[in-house]
């Protein structure tokens, strides 16, 4: 039986790293994305070119139709689902008193009804033995200015987490949460000043950014069969910055 993986929001960055992983760990990859098909086109293809199997879709995670799209795809290219990552996700930094409506919907969106109507999927269709991973924040333990409505979005995400994780029981799925810290992708790179990522980048006692593949590993182990007594927990993926 062909394991099956689905990352959202995998067509660059972390969720990228995280699709090219999970192929290398063996399991068919469904690359998911909506603006970046080009990306996500030769994310698959290099999949390919390693000996992995992928496909790619694009779909809106926000919409109910779109999510369930992906288990669609899943099921029907590869028979079923086994691990579903929600890494789709948006990150707009403001003021809380700056921060206009349009940001706010879009934060709660993708971030968190896109994480939410997979998860609602997921439920009845990722296989017994199977694993879920949301993707977090540390931001939410830093507290830092300026992320006030995607800090928000995500701390919904962990409070999912840990409801699903008991929604599960008797059928052997783990729920858990990766809480990356400052990681060099564009979506944190965006818009800081070089003083403000080098000041980040020294902030962690290992004294570096996090890569996508940092990333990527922890999601491994907590997909893997190493990380089948983790559940219901939030894990900080951050090089010990809080």
């Amino acid at each position: 039986m062909t394991r099956t993986a689905i990352v959202t929001g995998s067509s660059r960055g972390i969720g990228a790293a995280v699709a090219m992983r999970l192929a290398q760990d063996g399991f068919a990859v469904i690359v998911n994305y909506v603006g970046h098909r080009v990306a996500a086109e030769a994310l698959v293809e290099s999949i390919h070119v390693s000996g992995g199997q992928a496909v790619c879709l694009g779909a809106d995670v926000s919409k109910a139709t779109d999510a369930g799209s992906l288990f669609d795809l899943a099921e029907e290219t590869f028979g079923g689902v086994d691990v579903l990552v929600n890494n789709a996700g948006i990150m707009q930094l403001a003021p809380i008193a700056e921060t206009d409506e349009e940001t706010v919907t879009k934060h709660l969106d993708i971030n968190l009804k896109g994480t939410f109507n997979m998860l609602r999927e997921a439920a009845t269709r990722v296989r017994d033995g199977g694993r879920i991973i949301n993707l977090s924040t540390s931001v939410i333990g830093l507290r830092f200015p300026g992320y006030g409505i995607y800090a928000a979005t995500k701390a919904a995400v962990e409070s999912l987490t840990v409801t699903m994780a008991n929604e599960m029981r008797g059928r052997n799925i783990t729920v858990n949460a990766l809480a990356p810290g400052p990681t060099g992708t564009d979506l944190f790179l965006e818009g800081k000043t070089k003083e403000v990522v080098d000041r980040l980048s020294k902030a962690a006692p290992l004294e570096r950014l996090g890569t996508p593949e940092d990333i990527a590993s922890s999601v491994a182990f907590l997909a893997g069969p190493d990380g089948g007594w983790i559940n219901g927990q939030v894990i900080r993926a951050n090089g010990g910055i809080v």
